[in-house]
């Protein structure tokens, strides 16, 4: 979404970082030199970011690593207002095959970015970053029953939106691909109203722990 973008965006410039628009193929996006990093919006639903990622990577080729930066409702306890979770694996929770007992495509992290991630030093202490299954899918979850069900069934820290055509489209390209969320609600039914309250302090958490980890990198 624009609004996470922004908030990511708007984050960087406030830590010092350079920005400059550029146009990524048909999509426009922000490149931050300081930082190695280029953004562009995704779309919203995982068909659309599957699109947007895949023309990406054809038209500007020569990509190191696709991450998925968005905000996401929380499904296990531990999780926070304000924390980040990063997934080790992204799994479709709403590929609804009745005629086989095919598991929910799952797709695996590129391990050496989350390992990269795993061993990053903080001294942010505001927010906590959580590492595990984040569930994938066209639903807004804003039941505590649904929710749970979710839990229970997938084992997920989290649930958004996108990260599974994301996946794919990086699958398809071979980049390797991690999905990186902030936590903006309880996916319940105060998750609509707790969304819009919380996002800006959830993608700024997101863009500090991008901001930190690129600058690990070589």
């Amino acid at each position: 979404m624009r609004r996470e973008m922004d908030a990511l965006v708007q984050t960087w410039v406030r830590l010092g970082c350079q920005s400059e628009r550029v146009q990524l193929g048909r999509l426009p996006g922000v490149r931050l030199p300081d930082l190695g990093i280029a953004a562009a919006v995704g779309g919203v639903g995982k068909a659309q970011f599957a699109v947007q990622t895949e023309h990406l990577l054809e038209a500007s080729p020569g990509w190191d690593l696709v991450i998925c930066a968005g905000a996401a409702g929380a499904l296990a306890e531990g999780l926070a207002v304000g924390d980040v979770a990063i997934a080790t694996s992204t799994v479709e929770h709403d590929y609804g095959n009745c005629f086989n007992r095919r598991p929910l495509p799952r797709f695996v992290a590129a391990g050496d970015a989350v390992e990269s991630f795993r061993a990053l030093r903080r001294e942010d202490s505001s927010f906590e970053v959580h590492f595990g299954v984040v569930a994938s899918g066209d639903e807004d979850i804003v039941d505590a029953e649904r929710r749970g069900e979710l839990r229970r069934r997938l084992q997920a820290i989290a649930v958004a939106w996108e990260g599974a055509g994301g996946a794919r489209a990086s699958a398809f390209s071979g980049v390797p691909f991690v999905e990186i969320r902030g936590i903006t609600d309880r996916a319940d039914d105060r998750a609509p109203a707790d969304f819009r309250a919380n996002l800006n302090i959830a993608m700024a958490n997101v863009a500090s722990l991008l901001s930190l980890w690129a600058e690990t990198q070589p």
